[in-house]
């Protein structure tokens, strides 16, 4: 059960619940894109062509969706730098730096464990 307290802010989080609200944000992470650009910031600001170079196979309009769900939720900060032509670079907020240190433990895990996850054991019956 989700109980709110008077501010307005939830006092127990339950990811399970249908309606917890943990969900859009588990969402977002969970996202192959999400992880990887917030991956990617870790190494400090980025502008979108260093983003989507970096993100190999990500089309531009998947890229600006994710950096927007990303901003919206307070994991990332978008600086515009008054330029001809306007220079905009991507950075991760101290939210998105903690984001990043289990995520950064997801992706170790996955390269290290890809080779025997294409190769699954036969299933026993």
């Amino acid at each position: 059960m989700t109980t709110t307290c008077p501010s307005g802010q939830h006092a127990h989080h339950d990811v399970y619940a249908a309606q917890c609200p943990c969900r859009a944000l588990l969402d977002l992470l969970a996202n192959k894109w999400s992880a990887l650009a917030i991956g990617a910031l870790e190494d400090g600001p980025q502008r979108f062509g260093e983003l989507q170079r970096k993100l190999q196979g990500v089309s531009p309009k998947v890229l600006t969706q994710t950096l927007r769900r990303l901003e919206d939720f307070g994991i990332l900060d978008r600086t515009v730098y008054p330029a001809v032509p306007l220079h905009v670079e991507y950075s991760l907020t101290p939210l998105g730096q903690s984001a990043a240190i289990p995520l950064n433990a997801l992706r170790a895990w996955v390269e290290d464990n890809i080779d025997n996850a294409l190769t699954p054991e036969p299933a026993v019956r």
